[in-house]
């Protein structure tokens, strides 16, 4: 019994440590922003003054975007975190200097700070690209898209316990907000994202083509002659479609993939179907899926007024028990659960198969991914907005954004060759990394930031530090 109970033996606890850094990761990401061009980008953009007092905005967009990384989720917590690293990053920016800075990034400050990050990411890419393994293309039913750019698009709802400028009911019952965003499926990057109203609708193409304008704004030119953009259910609209297909030109080809919702025409169709037009469906390594099943309605269901060349995927599954109520009569009368993709995929270059049904139909699967990127963004800020006014809201947003693209590019540019990091989730960088405390000792005029050396991960964390340090500066 005294071995389970007495490990608090002549223990004591006190709090008058000296010297010591809780969520020491910051270093890590304020290091890699300043060092890809993002801090001095902002800089260039944001209010700067020489008065006494004046806190560089820049410098505190930053320290909002990486304490939102560590875990900050008010701008309070933001202010206690960077009081708590005064040693390392100096004055640390209270919560009232964060609200200003966010209520003054009006809309011709935005369009300024999306340049920087543009400019930053091409920087960045270029780097990605020199790493061990190049960029990280995506990899579909064991086909690897190489120099394909996967642009996804969703929407998600922030919930509201107040009555803040612009929330409303949401089509899921809450209260809140509806923004839509975009993400690079290749490194999981927040390229773009709109704050919108809780009642905003889900097909809305205006919306739509605003956020995937911006989105590919941030591709950088050299890699935008190839780009896939996919959509759920919200995307299969004439706007959209149409806007798409005349994003094609003689220097870049897009392709896309949409969800498309079910109307008895299309059950007319599949009922035509033979048995023998049905395939199995494959999984995301390459390996046949029993139990699913697609076939091609392209030549069945042919549809006025949609793009010429749109194909239509049609795929089967047996319900399960939480799906039996949602059940048509068609799909009650068939025992098939059944879901449609539109595409205008005829062949992807440089993809061998890229035409088969098989691999469309997991190519806008993969889409699902998407959500990893909302629960990310979430996990960093986005769960909830911090003000009642729809201007620092906005502003907050973005620093989120930020936040996503600080962590994303800390795990490829530093990490990627150590195991578990690469891909790790939030929680898993900050049990690992972020969180990790250590000693911050001072002599011979430098500073030297002291962690645990039995740390499972200390060789990690100074792995990152030294590859960040060697990176080539942004010019």
């Amino acid at each position: 019994m005294s071995e389970r109970t007495g490990w608090d033996r002549r223990l004591s606890v006190a709090a008058d440590g000296k010297g010591l850094v809780g969520h020491a990761g910051a270093v890590l990401l304020r290091r890699l922003a300043d060092r890809v061009g993002l801090t001095r980008g902002l800089a260039g953009v944001l209010p700067s003054s020489t008065s006494a007092g004046w806190r560089e905005r820049a410098g505190v967009l930053v320290q909002l975007a990486v304490a939102m990384v560590v875990g900050a989720r008010s701008l309070l917590e933001a202010e206690q975190l960077q009081l708590h690293h005064q040693g390392l990053f100096g004055p640390a920016a209270s919560d009232s200097t964060m609200r200003r800075l966010l209520a003054e990034l009006d809309d011709k400050t935005l369009t300024k700070i999306a340049k920087v990050r543009r400019r930053v990411r091409r920087h960045v890419w270029t780097l990605l690209h020199l790493r061990p393994g190049g960029f990280p293309w995506l990899t579909v039913a064991g086909r690897r898209l190489t120099g394909w750019i996967v642009v996804d698009l969703d929407a998600t709802v922030i919930t509201s316990a107040s009555r803040k400028q612009g929330a409303a009911a949401t089509f899921k019952g809450t209260f809140g907000f509806h923004p839509l965003g975009s993400w690079l499926a290749n490194t999981g990057e927040s390229l773009a994202m709109e704050l919108r109203p809780g009642n905003a609708g889900a097909n809305t193409v205006d919306d739509h083509v605003r956020v995937l304008t911006a989105a590919l704004d941030q591709i950088p030119h050299s890699s935008q002659s190839k780009i896939l953009v996919r959509v759920d259910g919200a995307g299969a609209t004439h706007g959209l479609l149409q806007h798409l297909e005349a994003l094609n030109t003689k220097r870049r080809t897009v392709r896309y993939t949409v969800g498309w919702k079910i109307t008895p025409q299309d059950e007319a169709a599949i009922a035509r179907l033979p048995e023998h037009a049905w395939e199995t469906s494959l999984t995301q390594g390459g390996d046949l899926q029993a139990g699913y099943e697609v076939a091609e309605l392209t030549y069945l269901n042919t549809r006025d007024g949609w793009p010429e060349g749109m194909r239509l995927i049609v795929r089967r599954v047996r319900p399960s028990r939480r799906h039996m109520k949602k059940l048509t009569a068609f799909e009650q009368k068939t025992g098939w659960r059944y879901s449609i993709t539109a595409t205008n995929i005829r062949h992807m270059w440089g993809i061998a198969g890229s035409h088969q049904i098989q691999f469309l139909d997991a190519l806008h699967r993969d889409h699902a991914e998407v959500e990893d990127r909302i629960r990310t963004g979430k996990a960093m800020g986005l769960t909830n907005l911090p003000s009642q006014s729809w201007q620092i809201n906005t502003g907050w947003m973005l620093a989120t954004n930020l936040a996503a693209d600080l962590d994303t590019w800390l795990r490829l540019l530093t990490l990627h060759d150590q195991d578990g990091l690469e891909d790790a989730e939030p929680d898993t960088m900050r049990l690992r990394l972020y969180h990790l405390p250590a000693r911050l000792a001072a002599h011979a005029r430098r500073r030297t930031l002291r962690i645990e050396r039995t740390w499972p991960w200390a060789a990690a964390f100074t792995t990152s530090w030294n590859r960040i340090t060697q990176l080539p500066a942004a010019t």
